[in-house]
């Protein structure tokens, strides 16, 4: 079964300008009509660090989710923000990000690898007491720009250490549109097969031209979970070409329709991403 994750969240967080709540809410409640699996919805960070994002619990208290199949993730980058999400038991997933380069983990968090590594063990347990699942992203999972080590026995090693802490879901995460089919290919196809028992998904950055070629390579390469947003709003500000964004949901949605595996309500699509218009045409 394919999974999409919509991310509003991401699309929304890099955003100056504050999204009225009732914006926000709106907006959500026309993606839980969709049918997608996941809604990465809001995050319990710093408002200081993610100013946009400082509503997240007014936003989820105003959200009907009687009528959705969709679950809920909100980002937490800290003990803290993991005790404020696990307070509302509509939350399923708690994701975090995880840096396999040091130099990233630090300007993002402003936490070394070492310490990253315990927050997360304090967040498992935590989830756990909560019966909520962690989502980890491996940021930077495709490479970086700081001559940090990287190669798929590095990915691999960080897989394999987060395996035995309990981690079952990984996203590897390419944070600043780095991704080639040749390395998505190569990664996933190495790390699916030894790990059965983790669910790998996609968080892919694309510009628009090369899109295609990156669902297909993960695809094949055995992965079955994709990150989204509409019409590729956010994505890392560090990328450095301003086309690089988040993946489009609507090319990810052509791409699974065209291998009949695109199990979405059509018509509440076309009204979410009238909704997405919405918003990004006045905040951007």
């Amino acid at each position: 079964m394919i999974k999409i994750v919509e991310c509003p969240r991401d699309a929304m967080q890099g955003i100056k300008d504050f999204i009225p709540t009732t914006s926000k809410v709106q907006y959500i409640q026309s993606l839980l009509r969709v049918g997608f699996d996941t809604i990465d919805f809001g995050s319990f960070v710093s408002p200081k660090a993610i100013p946009q994002m400082r509503d997240t619990a007014e936003v989820l208290s105003q959200l009907d989710l009687g009528t959705t199949s969709s679950k809920l993730l909100a980002i937490v980058a800290n003990l803290r923000g993991a005790e404020n999400a696990c307070m509302h038991p509509e939350i399923d997933y708690l994701g975090y990000p995880f840096s396999i380069s040091e130099n990233f983990q630090m300007r993002n968090t402003h936490k070394t690898i070492a310490q990253s590594v315990l927050i997360l063990q304090d967040i498992l347990n935590l989830a756990d007491k909560h019966n909520k699942q962690v989502v980890v992203y491996i940021s930077m999972g495709f490479g970086n720009p700081y001559g940090d080590p990287w190669n798929v026995d590095v990915v691999r090693a960080w897989t394999e250490r987060l395996f035995k802490m309990g981690v079952k879901i990984l996203s590897l995460s390419d944070t600043i549109g780095s991704s080639t089919p040749e390395n998505i290919g190569y990664l996933f196809s190495n790390l699916i097969p030894l790990y059965p028992n983790i669910e790998f998904g996609a968080h892919l950055h694309t510009t628009p031209s090369s899109w295609f070629e990156k669902v297909d390579a993960a695809y094949k390469a055995g992965c079955h979970r994709f990150d989204g947003a509409i019409q590729g709003f956010g994505g890392c500000p560090m990328a450095k070409d301003e086309l690089t964004g988040n993946m489009p949901t609507e090319k990810l949605l052509s791409y699974f329709t065209s291998i009949k595996h695109n199990s979405l309500n059509a018509l509440s699509f076309e009204s979410a991403y009238n909704e997405a218009s919405k918003i990004f045409d006045v905040y951007h």
